[in-house]
C-alpha cells in the first residue's frame, strides 16, 4: 500500500489563483441562480402587481441592504462572466501556458471588480 500513488487533493496540490477563480465561478453561478432568480421573480411580480407592489419593491431595492444585494449580484455577474470568458479561451486550446494562465487567473477577478465599479458609477452618477 505504501507504494501506491495518492489521489490528488488539496493537501497535495499547491494552491493557486486558478483554483480561486474556479471556486468563484461556481459560487457566483449558484448565487446568480438563487439570489438573482429570486430578485427577478420579485421584480416581475411587482410589475404585475401594480403601482403599490412596484413601489414596495423599489423601496426595498433602493435601501442600503437592497444596494448591497444589487452590488453583490452585479459583482457575481461580472466575476462569473470574466471567469467564463477565461474558460472559453481555455476551451479553444489557448492560454494553457503557466504564465498566461496565472496572469488571466489573477486578472479575471480584478477586471470583475473594475467592471462592477464602472457599472455602478454609471448608474449612480446618471
Amino acid at each position: 500500500m505504501a507504494g501506491r500513488p495518492l489521489s490528488p487533493h488539496l493537501s497535495i496540490w499547491k494552491w493557486g489563483p486558478h483554483m480561486l477563480v474556479s471556486i468563484l465561478h461556481r459560487v457566483t453561478g449558484d448565487g446568480l441562480a438563487l439570489v438573482g432568480l429570486a430578485m427577478l421573480v420579485w421584480w416581475l411580480g411587482a410589475l404585475a402587481g401594480g403601482p403599490d407592489a412596484y413601489a414596495d419593491f423599489i423601496a426595498v431595492a433602493t435601501s442600503p441592504i437592497g444596494y448591497i444585494v444589487l452590488v453583490g449580484l452585479s459583482w457575481a455577474f461580472f466575476t462569473h462572466m470574466m471567469s467564463g470568458l477565461r474558460h472559453f479561451v481555455l476551451d479553444i486550446g489557448a492560454g494553457y501556458e503557466l504564465r498566461t494562465n496565472k496572469m488571466w487567473s489573477i486578472a479575471s477577478p480584478i477586471l470583475a471588480i473594475l467592471l462592477t465599479a464602472a457599472f455602478w458609477a454609471v448608474i449612480l452618477l446618471r
